[in-house]
């Protein structure tokens, strides 16, 4: 429907249709203005007609037929009338500035896949265009070749496209949020299965330590030993420092910065554990003469962490094919359901879950750090039992 002035003085924030090509633009803080939409020489051009409290909707449609003559005349209106033309960044631009805005609340490396899997998949479809020509449909191609080969990456992808349409909307470069929930309905329907990792089962335990605690010393070795003595997850042992560990009360305390629920996570280290980190800060100070706080503990150089892989090299030279790192969180679930007493919630504790009930978690304050320590100190000595 073409607008009218009532319209015109009453129009929520976006962007209005008038006709050929007119829209009116209301901004989040109320100033409205004239834009025309065309096409010249076989690309699309935005130009500013000015706010609505100097020209008129009659005069933005006057003006607007002036500039359309011009354009079927072969005339370009911004040199011939001096028209300042509205220019927006590409997607590629915005996704950008978006990732640049955001990565640094990041605490983990999923900054790095975030932007690479625009630049793999979405890019070179979509990075050129103006961020708004960009709707369902230009998404819909840049989704339909990676669908059903990658689903996970696939929804990722969509969430992070929505996001970068969300950022140029409070930008002012897109006047309406674009919403792509329809997207979806000219998909396939995605297979959705659920892949659990490859676990140990815990009566394997036992006999993989003494394999394990054979091997040379080396940084995966130990690291992979700690994390299954203490069920943590694998990148709170690779990036442990020295600060987080009391050795005479027995404690590793991981601040709420590097664990996945963003809450502070305190370890009972049971004898074993304890006794590896004895022995590793006997080398330390052989070999800097002191524990500097801030040092990694599992290091090559005290300031890099070993790789996400160091452990799992372990666990291959071990003949080891199929068993991850993050499984031994499942074995020691396992385990402390069938061969201990223990309540659920207390093995929930140990591995750092979050309480799925919010009335629950409201009225829990209790970490149960002693029955932890108990409950630790009997997976250790059962893991090290033919040690």
């Amino acid at each position: 429907m073409p607008l009218t002035a009532l319209k015109v003085r009453h129009a929520q924030a976006g962007r209005h249709a008038d006709i050929h090509g007119l829209y009116l633009i209301v901004r989040d803080t109320g100033s409205r203005s004239w834009m025309l939409r065309m096409q010249h020489k076989g690309a699309r051009r935005d130009f500013g007609l000015g706010p609505v409290c100097d020209v008129s909707l009659a005069d933005a449609r006057i003006a607007a037929s002036d500039y359309r003559k011009m354009v079927r005349s072969g005339l370009d209106p911004v040199k011939e009338l001096g028209l300042r033309r509205r220019v927006l960044p590409n997607f590629e631009t915005v996704a950008r500035n978006c990732y640049d805005a955001m990565k640094g609340g990041w605490k983990d490396q999923r900054h790095a896949s975030w932007l690479s899997s625009l630049e793999n998949h979405v890019f070179s479809s979509i990075g050129k265009m103006p961020i708004d020509e960009i709707d369902s449909s230009a998404v819909l191609n840049v989704l339909e070749p990676v669908w059903l080969t990658i689903p996970d990456t696939a929804r990722r992808i969509l969430q992070r496209i929505g996001t970068v349409l969300d950022y140029a909307h409070i930008k002012g470069f897109v006047p309406e949020e674009i919403s792509l929930r329809s997207v979806t309905r000219g998909l396939p329907r995605q297979a959705r299965q659920v892949t659990h990792r490859e676990a140990m089962a815990y009566a394997g335990v036992p006999a993989f330590m003494k394999k394990l605690l054979a091997l040379a010393n080396s940084a995966g070795r130990d690291a992979l030993k700690l994390t299954v003595l203490t069920a943590v997850r694998s990148n709170e042992v690779r990036f442990a420092t020295w600060g987080e560990f009391d050795l005479e009360r027995g404690t590793w305390s991981i601040p709420a910065t590097r664990m996945k629920m963003k809450e502070p996570h305190v370890v009972p280290l049971a004898p074993p554990a304890l006794a590896l980190m004895h022995r590793l800060a006997s080398e330390r100070k052989a070999l800097d003469g002191k524990l500097v706080p801030e040092s990694l503990v599992f290091s090559y150089a005290g300031d890099k962490a070993i790789s996400d892989m160091t452990m799992v090299k372990v666990l291959r030279d071990m003949k080891i094919a199929s068993i991850t790192v993050h499984g031994f969180r499942s074995t020691f679930t396992d385990w402390a359901a069938e061969q201990t007493e223990f309540p659920k919630e207390i093995a929930d504790k140990a591995l750092a879950h979050m309480v799925p009930n919010a009335v629950e978690a409201a009225y829990r304050r209790t970490d149960f750090f002693e029955k932890r320590r108990t409950l630790m100190d009997q997976w250790s000595a059962y893991a090290m039992s033919v040690v």
